[in-house]
C-alpha cells in the first residue's frame, strides 16, 4: 500500500487585499514626497546617524532632538568614536534628553558593533536585534531606512494610523491588537522604497492622523480608512490608561569644602543610572532630617553631621513625582569612595556642569549654590 501523500496546508489569505495595499502604498508615498518635513537625519544615508536619530526620537519631540542630534554627531561622529568614549562623556552629551538608559544602550551597542561587525552596523533587522537597545521597532527602522530592507515597524504613530485605517480594536498594549498591527505593517512594507514607506506612516501619524484633532480632510488615504467611514476616528485607538506618578523623595547631601561640592556617580542601573549627582538616598516623605542624614551616611560610608535645610527641588518625571530635599552636611573625614556609588569627586559648580548629570539633579545643584552652599 503506497504511503499517503502529506496534504499541503493552504496559504493563509493576506490581511490586506492586493489592490487596496497597492493603493495605500502609492498614496502614502506620493503624500510623503510632497509633504515630508525637512529633518536633518533625512538628508543623510549614514546608518549610524540614522540609528542615533531613531534612539533620540523615542519618547522625545522632534524639535527637542534636532540640536541634540547635531551636537552629539559633532562630538561622536562615528560608531568608533562613540565606542571609544568613556560612558560619563556620553551621558554628559545626553544630558537633558532624559531616559538615560537609551544612552547607555547606545554606547554598549556601539562597542559591540566595533567588536563584532568591524565598526559597520549590520544591515538586517535580525542582526540588529542582537545588539543592546535594539528592539523590534528600532531594528525595523534602521534596517528599512538605512539599508532598504522591507522590515516592518510599529511605534505610537504607526499604531494609530493602522488602527484607524483597518479599524483595529483593542487598547494599546493588548497582545492580540499588537500582533495584528505588526502583521499589517509586515504586509504593507513589502514593495518599493520600504524605508520611505515606513517614514510616510510615521510622518502621517505625527502630522495628520494625530491623537487629537486629526486632519482627516487632508488625509491622502481617507477613502481607505474604515474608522473615517464609520465615524470612529475619535474612538480609535482608545486612550491608554496611565498610572499616577509614584511619589519619590531623595535626601541630597550638600557637602562643601574649599569652594567645591561632593559629587557622586551612581551605579549603571536604576534611576539616573551612571549619572553624576549631589549624593542622594531615597527616604520617606515625612522622615526627619536626622533620619535622612543617617541614610546618607550609610550611602557614603562615613559619619555625617546634618546642618541647615537648603530647600527642596521638585521635578515631574514620566513615572515619578520627585522631591529632592537639600541638606547641608559635613563630617570628620572627607570621603574619596563610597559603598553606594561608583565614584566620588570634589568639584566646583563649573566643573560639575560639564559632567553627565540629570536635569533634576542639575536643578538641585543650582538651588544649592543659590542657597549659599559654598558660603561660610
Amino acid at each position: 500500500m503506497s504511503p499517503q501523500r502529506k496534504r499541503k496546508e493552504p496559504a493563509s489569505a493576506p490581511l490586506v487585499e492586493p489592490g487596496r495595499r497597492a493603493s495605500l502604498r502609492s498614496r502614502l508615498l506620493e503624500w510623503y514626497d510632497r509633504q515630508k518635513r525637512d529633518l536633518p537625519w533625512r538628508r543623510t544615508r549614514d546608518p549610524y546617524a540614522i540609528w542615533l536619530s531613531e534612539v533620540m526620537l523615542q519618547q522625545t519631540q522632534v524639535s527637542t532632538v534636532i540640536p541634540y542630534w547635531e551636537r552629539f554627531l559633532q562630538r561622536f561622529p562615528t560608531v568608533e568614536s562613540l565606542a571609544a568614549a568613556p560612558l560619563p562623556d556620553v551621558l554628559a552629551a545626553w544630558r537633558g534628553l532624559g531616559y538615560y538608559s537609551r544612552a547607555r544602550n547606545l554606547h554598549l551597542a556601539a562597542q559591540e558593533v566595533v567588536a563584532r561587525f568591524g565598526g559597520k552596523l549590520p544591515s538586517t533587522a535580525a542582526e540588529l536585534l542582537t545588539l543592546p537597545g535594539f528592539g523590534r521597532y528600532t531594528s525595523g527602522a534602521v534596517a528599512s531606512i538605512a539599508f532598504g530592507e522591507p522590515a516592518p515597524l510599529v511605534d505610537g504613530n504607526v499604531a494609530r494610523v493602522l488602527s484607524r485605517i483597518f479599524e483595529v480594536e483593542g487598547a494599546p498594549g493588548d497582545r492580540v491588537r499588537e500582533a495584528r498591527l505588526w502583521a499589517l505593517a509586515t504586509e504593507l512594507v513589502h514593495g518599493e522604497r520600504p524605508g520611505d514607506f515606513n517614514q510616510a506612516l510615521m510622518e502621517h501619524g505625527a502630522t495628520v492622523c494625530r491623537p487629537e484633532s486629526p486632519l482627516c480632510l487632508l488625509c491622502p488615504v481617507r477613502e481607505e480608512c474604515l474608522a473615517y467611514r464609520h465615524g470612529r476616528v475619535d474612538e480609535l485607538p482608545p486612550a491608554r490608561v496611565r498610572a499616577a506618578p509614584k511619589r519619590m523623595t531623595l535626601a541630597v547631601a550638600v557637602w562643601a569644602h574649599q569652594g567645591r561640592l561632593l559629587l557622586a556617580r551612581r551605579a549603571e542601573k536604576g534611576l539616573f543610572g551612571g549619572l553624576w549627582e549631589l549624593p542622594a538616598a531615597e527616604v520617606e516623605d515625612d522622615m526627619p532630617d536626622t533620619g535622612s542624614a543617617a541614610k546618607l551616611a550609610e550611602a557614603l560610608g562615613v559619619d555625617l553631621e546634618v546642618g541647615e535645610h537648603l530647600g527642596t527641588v521638585r521635578r515631574q518625571l514620566t513615572h515619578r513625582a520627585l522631591s529632592l530635599r537639600l541638606l547641608r552636611v559635613t563630617g570628620p573625614a572627607r570621603p574619596s569612595h563610597a559603598p553606594a556609588f561608583r565614584e566620588l569627586r570634589w568639584c566646583t559648580p563649573d566643573e560639575a556642569a560639564s559632567l553627565g548629570m540629570s536635569t533634576a539633579m542639575h536643578k538641585a545643584l543650582e538651588a544649592a549654590v543659590t542657597a549659599g552652599a559654598l558660603e561660610g
